[in-house]
């Protein structure tokens, strides 16, 4: 395999910050610097359930996401009224992702609004948006909770990586120079106890087991080091306060 773009070694993450609450007004928010794609994610409260959700007693979350204008190296259009194909499958897998570890029966008769905006692009945006979301929901309900309006949360976490195969090699965490030029490109999300999803494409033709297995063991080292590092940000968000 050829070296990769940044030097990394074929199962090393990019360099992973988290800011905790880089918005004033929002009850739980979070800047994500992943290598060179940064993601805004912010969790705020409305206080009604769409239709479905009517007469249970419980909540419902749902997420936004989105590019804004200066994110790519080319301009990205606005989209309004109506999201592209591609920013509804990503909007549907944040929210699953969150709904999986988050009980939103313990959450009132309101509906917790996840939005996700992509600042910088470099690869890796839908895995970035539901890392940080995790800790931008977390932080929002450990806020109404110490409003005296639910319980303490006790969600376990979820996190997700890319893992792919470029040059026949296994690597995790795609730049896109090398998500624009991988063999296979999978999305893998998951929580501590296991998987939540995974996507997986084999670009152009099959892969097999061998590199199937391969990219979840890699993914799921992956996603341990993300848990701690989630777990690192929201103990120094509880010292800060």
């Amino acid at each position: 395999m050829k070296p990769r773009p940044d030097g990394r070694a074929p199962a090393a993450l990019r360099p992973i910050a988290f800011e905790i609450g880089v918005q004033r007004t929002a009850p739980g928010s979070v800047l994500v610097r992943w290598g060179d794609t940064h993601v805004l994610c912010s969790a705020a409260f409305e206080d009604r359930v769409p239709p479905h959700r009517l007469g249970t007693g419980g909540g419902w979350l749902s997420a936004e996401y989105g590019m804004l204008p200066g994110a790519g190296a080319q301009r990205v259009k606005r989209e309004r009224p109506n999201v592209s194909g591609r920013t509804a499958e990503i909007q549907r897998l944040i929210g699953r992702s969150l709904r999986a570890v988050f009980d939103i029966d313990r959450i009132g008769v309101r509906t917790l609004w996840v939005d996700c905006d992509v600042i910088q692009a470099d690869g890796g945006t839908r895995c970035a948006a539901i890392t940080g979301s995790w800790l931008a929901t977390r932080l929002a309900l450990e806020d109404l909770s110490r409003k005296g309006h639910i319980a303490p949360p006790k969600a376990e976490r979820v996190a997700a990586v890319s893992v792919g195969v470029v040059g026949g090699t296994v690597v995790t965490d795609l730049c896109y120079a090398e998500d624009s030029t991988a063999d296979v490109d999978l999305n893998f999300v998951a929580t501590p106890k296991g998987i939540v999803e995974v996507q997986g494409t084999g670009e152009g033709r099959p892969f097999g087991r061998v590199q199937l297995d391969e990219m979840l063991d890699q993914a799921m080292v992956a996603v341990n080091q993300l848990f701690a590092l989630q777990q690192a940000a929201l103990d120094a968000a509880a010292a800060a306060r």
